[in-house]
């Protein structure tokens, strides 16, 4: 009998355990052994859950894992949780391993694999300045991260937190904290929070925000956070001025996680991202796959490789990858954009470019903005929306849609992401049969609000005539 080929996994999330499980379920123990390596303790867990998790809104962590590396085990997939691959030797066809266990030993070992999977997700940016590494600063990306910012609110009496960065995760953030009773602000050092946004939209956020009693500070670059005598946190400084804080939460975004890659001649791309091809082999080899936070993928609306850090992708990677690793067939065709968060009731969306990601990639459009409510004027309850679009000049086709509301917003970026996904012009946007009663929509939808005007911009533009 052949041996079992093996397939070896560096990382225990979302991207590398949806492999593992695919390839299980495509191919039994005797066909294919399964190795995945996770430096830390969870695995098949939400990061995305973490905000609500310190702001009390869901329970943690057990709440937020999904599959633990006991049922991992149960399923034929041999998971080594504390064990960090610190080195890939590609022309030998293996990986050394490190016990990373606090009451461990530290030993090494070298483990060889048929195919390799890189899922080794993304690291939070840290800026280098004085006192970044106090106690009281907290990034905010794996479960542990989140267990030591919950110890620090439980040990220590936190009036006054400052989040450094206004994207996603300081939004949320910012949200978490005022949840539990704390002074908020949050310094951002763009022209708008949200930089995933166009700056008009984005200062919708701001002032929703504001009235929300989190103190945004926009154009504040942080040079220093100042500590007191006992070492600790107690300010943060920028080159203006100085915010009291009890609490630092970094919520500067993600880069992709590809030192070993690098260091092994793996190719990466210009936002760091390992490169794949349609089915997520790393591009120039045959048995070696990526997926997750750590590769860049193709927008399908701009025709380059962007870094995206979403779950969602990182899951439908890892059952592609588990998919071809298993004997069978599948592609990621690519991304559109597409997002969405939320800071208390304001809901946020984005999906395609934004007006300076069109003009980067030399596309002409115009951009129109709208505002309409999520259910009809007279029903009870219907809250605000903004709507923004950019549609191409002469060929009409959807660039992008933002928009920013409350209870029913975010979510209709979905009917532009498909739109998007299918290459839809603005003018066949206005004739899709979207599902319509007052307590849910307006006659028009804001969505199609927006394309109808886009259209118009279209046709009346010089370029459009």
């Amino acid at each position: 009998m052949a041996a079992a080929r093996r397939m070896v996994v560096i990382g225990g999330d979302a991207a590398g355990m949806s492999a593992a499980s695919r390839a299980r379920r495509l191919k039994s123990r005797s066909e294919l052994e399964i190795l995945a390596f996770e430096r830390g303790q969870f695995t098949s867990y939400s990061a995305c859950g973490i905000p609500y998790w310190v702001g009390g809104v869901v329970d943690g962590p057990d709440e937020l894992v999904a599959r633990t590396p006991e049922t991992h085990q149960g399923r034929g997939i041999d998971v080594r949780t504390h064990t960090e691959v610190v080195e890939i030797d590609l022309a030998g066809q293996r990986v050394l391993a490190r016990d990373v266990d606090p009451h461990g030993k530290g030993d090494e070992h070298w483990h060889g694999f048929d195919d390799l999977v890189i899922a080794t997700g993304a690291r939070p940016r840290r800026p280098d300045m004085p006192g970044i590494d106090a106690p009281g600063v907290h990034g905010v990306q794996t479960l542990e991260h989140g267990r030591a910012l919950l110890e620090t609110l439980e040990s220590t009496r936190v009036e006054r937190a400052v989040v450094i960065g206004a994207g996603y995760i300081g939004v949320e953030m910012a949200e978490a904290l005022i949840q539990r009773g704390c002074q908020v602000t949050v310094l951002e050092r763009g022209e708008q929070p949200m930089s995933t946004l166009d700056p008009d939209m984005g200062r919708l956020v701001r002032d929703a925000m504001s009235g929300l009693g989190i103190d945004t500070v926009t154009g504040a670059e942080v040079t220093e956070v100042v500590t007191g005598e006992d070492g600790r946190v107690r300010a943060v400084a920028t080159k203006v001025s100085e915010y009291p804080a009890d609490l630092v939460i970094l919520g500067l975004g993600v880069a992709p996680e590809t030192t070993l890659a690098k260091e092994a001649g793996l190719p990466v791309g210009p936002y760091g991202g390992l490169l794949t091809d349609l089915a997520m082999r790393v591009r120039g080899y045959d048995n070696i796959w990526a997926g997750g936070d750590c590769v860049e993928v193709l927008d399908l609306v701009s025709g380059r490789t962007r870094h995206i850090p979403l779950g969602t992708h990182a899951n439908k990677h890892g059952q592609v990858i588990g998919a071809n690793v298993g004997g069978d067939y599948a592609t990621f065709p690519g991304v559109v954009g597409t997002a969405v968060s939320k800071v208390c009731d304001l809901e946020i969306a984005r999906t395609g470019l934004l007006e300076a990601e069109a003009a980067a990639v030399g596309l002409k459009f115009e951009a129109v903005t709208i505002e309409s409510t999520s259910r009809a004027g007279y029903y009870p309850d219907s809250r605000p929306m903004t709507v923004k679009m950019l549609a191409e000049q002469r060929t009409g086709r959807l660039l992008g849609t933002q928009i920013v509301g409350r209870e029913g917003a975010g979510k209709r970026v979905d009917i532009a992401a498909v739109a998007l996904t299918a290459g839809m012009t603005v003018e066949q946007m206005t004739a899709l049969d979207l599902g319509y009663a007052p307590p849910f929509s307006p006659v028009w939808d804001p969505v199609l609000v927006a394309a109808r005007k886009a259209a118009g911009a279209v046709k009346t533009s010089p370029s459009g005539a």
